[in-house]
């Protein structure tokens, strides 16, 4: 007979106890809700996260962080799906239609950046959520620039790229990273935890 922690003969189901999807519990048990982040999702600053394109299953995540924006990196329109989700919980979008290029075709449009960044920086659009297609590199420029801002070393700045990327970390992400001349931002109003300086 399988052992289990709390000594019954059965073995939990799911993770933490909580039932699995493949048990047919589609995650609620009790009308508990399995939150489930997006691809790539991670805290950036208190009130910034980054993530690939969220999907349905990751709205109830979504909804627990009390997003006030979403800054959208790709040219595609959003899914019908995901604007009802943002509309319906007062969610602004801002869309910076940034083309998805493979190298050596990289053209990573400074003015899109620095628009998204003013769009960041702006505490009133606090909870933000940046994302594009997978949270690699599109977001991975954005949140370089954005580390340079708060005086983050390059191989610091790099070394957080990198991890997102993987091995699809591209050399024209970081050579953008490192030539974005974040002088016109220093004037923009920064309270972030890691600014406060």
């Amino acid at each position: 007979m399988p052992m289990t922690l709390d000594g019954g003969g059965a073995p939990p189901e799911g993770v933490g106890g909580r039932p699995s999807p493949a048990n047919g519990a589609e995650g609620e048990r009790d009308g508990d809700e399995l939150f489930v982040p997006p691809l790539n999702f991670a805290m950036v600053d208190g009130g910034v996260f980054r993530s690939g394109f969220p999907d349905g299953a990751n709205f109830g995540f979504l909804q627990s962080l009390g997003l006030r924006s979403v800054i959208y990196l790709c040219p595609e329109p959003y899914p019908e799906a995901t604007d009802e989700f943002l509309k319906a919980n007062g969610i602004r979008l801002f869309q910076f239609g940034i083309d998805g290029c493979k190298e050596p075709f990289v053209n990573i449009p400074e003015e899109a950046i620095r628009e998204a960044l003013k769009a960041l920086l702006d505490v009133r659009n606090h909870p933000v959520l940046i994302h594009c297609k997978r949270g690699k590199h599109r977001t991975g420029c954005l949140v370089g620039c954005f580390r340079k801002l708060q005086r983050w070393c390059l191989s610091s700045i790099f070394d957080e790229y990198q991890r997102f990327a993987g091995t699809k970390a591209r050399v024209s992400d970081q050579r953008f990273i490192e030539l974005f001349d974040i002088s016109s931002l220093k004037h923009s109003p920064m309270s972030f935890s890691c600014l406060k300086r």
